[in-house]
């Protein structure tokens, strides 16, 4: 079941797994103001189909690179980032999108409010989760297939963007350091930085617990950032930080 069929229960259940990782039922059961036999029907029913796992009195995040898995957790913090990011861009555009929940709910927020918008990505997930929108234009990049995050990276995606210019680029992180945002992955972090090397903007789009990881890889440093976006939950050391790094934010409301 995708997560916009799930019942609102289960998608709020999912957002405060996302948050902590690993939580014990009876703080969900406390949360949602519902029976710990509830709960874990609930949790058992999730990890059957693959949300998270279940452990005894715990339920705990899957670690992951699916993208549709991704988009279950701060959805609403997501969505919110994503529309706001997506003022940013002008009709008739051309933009670049790397892949991430919240890159993918830009995509879909740009073909649905914008016209005439040409989508670059070497996301096969975005390609796919946006291709039934009216209006969608999507140029997909090609190279190696990722299968868990249904992302193309490798020297056939470099060659690939070779010959392109836009303005925008769009692209998510695992967390930062005290130098730029940082990835897990080196084969999309090179693949990002490909394309950041044909893009004059390049836009990080983030939920604002991004700031409390860090990640094992360099993806890209502030002083090539023309705009960070995240959510306003952000906390005010953080921000102060960011700002002395003189990195450019926009937080998204979300409350």
């Amino acid at each position: 079941m995708s997560y916009m069929d799930l019942p609102a229960r289960h998608k709020e259940l999912l957002n405060l797994i996302g948050q902590k990782k690993r939580i014990p039922v009876a703080e969900l059961s406390q949360s949602l103001s519902v029976s710990e036999v509830t709960i874990r029907k609930d949790l058992n029913q999730l990890a059957q189909q693959g949300y998270l796992r279940r452990e005894h009195g715990y339920a705990v995040l899957l670690e992951s690179d699916d993208t549709a898995k991704h988009l279950s957790f701060n959805h609403e913090r997501k969505t919110a980032i994503a529309r706001r990011a997506a003022i940013s861009v002008c009709d008739g555009e051309t933009v670049m999108i790397e892949s991430g929940g919240c890159c993918s709910l830009l995509a879909e927020e740009l073909v649905k409010t914008h016209k005439h918008i040409t989508i670059i990505t070497n996301s096969a997930f975005i390609a796919a989760y946006i291709r039934r929108q009216n209006g969608a234009r999507i140029i997909l990049l090609g190279g190696e297939y990722q299968h868990d995050s249904q992302v193309m990276v490798g020297p056939i995606l470099q060659r690939c963007v070779a010959g392109l210019a836009v303005d925008k680029l769009f692209i998510g992180t695992d967390g930062c350091n005290e130098t730029g945002f940082m990835t897990n992955d080196e084969d999309r972090a090179a693949a990002t930085q490909a394309m950041a090397d044909h893009a004059k903007n390049i836009i990080i789009l983030t939920e604002s617990e991004k700031f409390l990881r860090t990640g094992r890889i360099p993806l890209i440093a502030y002083d090539r950032l023309a705009m960070v976006y995240t959510d306003d939950q952000l906390t005010g050391d953080t921000r102060t930080e960011m700002e002395e790094r003189g990195v450019p934010l926009i937080l998204a409301r979300t409350r």
